[in-house]
């Protein structure tokens, strides 16, 4: 065997490719068993058209920063949304010097959380990291129903891979964006381990695209 074949891949290619559709039925077959409904669709535009019907009416709705979400509309749909209630823009005409507390609620207990995440193991665990926490209280107990869209890129093999792809691959890329935008580095202060859940309150829509990071 060369060298070459010997070495692993490169991180921007070992976490960038979309997974085999062998890859994608273990993942959901493990979702399933730890009680949660995995959905696969072919593009982004089927995922944006299978959330947006999962999201009951006159629900108070937060989507979770999300590249993956603004590459396929979600992000408009959600905060202009008239069928349910974004919290983003309840969000915004709050006051953080005053309000912090409102603010916090609405972002960590909303009805619907809608996001993504940046590992999905082939045993049903779903990895998210963060630098503050803001988005994972929601994901872990606030919110009554959580629907993740993630392109198959983000399956991994299992849990060690997964902190491998949030550390190596996902976090030197948020890092580059926080710097851009608020002037200051990302940092995985924590990291968020979901191995199952309650039945019927986590939906996992992968599509077979690669989409965010």
């Amino acid at each position: 065997m060369s060298t070459a074949l010997m070495e692993p891949l490169a991180p921007s290619v070992e976490f960038s490719t979309l997974a085999s559709d062998d890859q994608i039925e273990r993942t959901v077959r493990a979702l399933e068993a730890n009680h949660m409904e995995a959905l696969v669709v072919d593009s982004g535009d089927e995922a944006r058209a299978r959330v947006l019907g999962l999201i009951p009416a006159g629900a108070q709705v937060y989507n979770s920063v999300s590249r993956t979400l603004e590459l396929i509309g979600l992000t408009a749909d959600i905060e202009q949304a008239t069928a349910f209630q974004p919290a983003r823009p309840m969000i915004r005409a709050l006051d953080r010097s005053t309000q912090m507390h409102e603010i916090r609620r609405l972002v960590s207990s909303p009805e619907v959380l809608v996001g993504s995440v940046q590992a999905i193991t082939e045993q049903g665990q779903v990895l998210l990291a963060s630098a503050t926490g803001n988005q994972l209280a929601a994901a872990a107990f606030g919110a009554s129903r959580v629907i993740w869209v993630a392109g198959t890129q983000k399956i991994v093999r299992d849990l060690d891979e997964g902190v491998r792809r949030v550390r190596e691959y996902c976090q030197p890329i948020e890092d580059v964006r926080t710097r851009q935008v608020y002037g200051q580095p990302s940092a995985i202060n924590k990291l968020l381990v979901v191995n199952a859940d309650l039945p019927g309150r986590i939906t996992v829509v992968l599509v077979k695209q690669k989409l965010g990071v």
